[in-house]
């Protein structure tokens, strides 16, 4: 695979390649280090117009309960009431509205990101890194992505003066072109 691929060849309908896509978050913690995580259990898919970026949308379900930090206690807090509220509130979700072109191969996608059922509008600025196909013959396209959300902004205000309100949003994704 290659980065070498022309945009046009990109148009199609995708589904996430789960096995290789890492959808993690980076906070502050006791205002000194960062706790790092990940959720595990996700599904999504695109549809990329190459000829027309603009015309692509993004679709994301993100299943809170999979939050991981590699510590138990910390991962059931986050899944609890201060901050994810999994129970009550088991999918974050994110709907792209807009794709725009920025560069070569840059993009920003604008759209709601949905958390403990407050709907905001975030901006994710994403790159494509690889496209081509695989050795089975699948075409497939992987990005990488970040934005800094404001916690708070959609309630998650638990362990406030111990966790930053500014969390860093990171995406390492592999889609694989279906039609």
């Amino acid at each position: 695979m290659t980065t070498a691929t022309a945009l046009g060849e990109l148009t199609g309908d995708y589904v996430l390649d789960t096995a290789r896509t890492r959808i993690g978050f980076t906070a502050r913690a006791a205002m000194v280090s960062k706790v790092r995580g990940r959720f595990d259990a996700f599904e999504g898919g695109a549809r990329l117009d190459g000829g027309s970026p603009s015309e692509s949308a993004v679709r994301l379900t993100i299943r809170a309960a999979s939050v991981q930090t590699r510590n138990r206690k910390r991962d059931d807090h986050l899944r609890g009431g201060d901050f994810l509220a999994a129970a009550a509130h088991p999918a974050l979700t994110f709907t792209s509205t807009r794709v725009e072109q920025t560069g070569g191969t840059r993009f920003e996608v604008t759209g709601d990101l949905t958390v403990r059922g407050v709907t905001r509008q975030v901006t994710v600025d994403f790159e494509l890194t690889e496209a081509g196909r695989d050795p089975q013959g699948a075409f497939r396209a992987a990005f990488t992505g970040r934005t800094v959300v404001d916690r708070e902004d959609w309630g998650v205000s638990g362990a406030r003066g111990m966790v930053g309100r500014k969390v860093t949003l990171e995406f390492d994704v592999t889609a694989i072109r279906r039609s």
